[in-house]
């Protein structure tokens, strides 16, 4: 996405639904490696998700990798009010790095 095309995009979407999209911003993150999963389903069932990649991320000699520029996110691909709950899809994304041999 380049600036103009979010300038467009915010004015299309104001014209439309009638919200000031003046907030919305352009943001690059440079994650670095990550370990990162596709849920299925309510949002209250992400622990047992996040579970799986914590057994993931110890299997594969990993550990997470969290700090202020490093963060877990979620990326949502589904509009929760048009959506049932079974069929929400979210992207969870966790920050990692290789684990060190002594343990660290």
């Amino acid at each position: 996405m380049t600036d103009d095309v979010l300038t467009w995009t915010k004015k299309e979407a104001a014209v439309k639904k009638g919200l000031d999209f003046s907030p919305v911003k352009l943001l690059t993150l440079t994650e670095g490696k990550c370990v990162q999963i596709m849920h299925h389903g309510s949002y209250d069932d992400e622990p047992a998700t996040i579970d799986k990649m914590h057994q993931f991320i110890t299997e594969n000699n990993l550990k997470l990798d969290f700090s202020d520029k490093r963060r877990r996110h979620e990326i949502y691909l589904s509009n929760p009010q048009r959506t049932k709950v079974e069929n929400l899809k979210t992207i969870i994304r966790l920050p990692v790095k290789e684990k060190k041999m002594n343990n660290d």
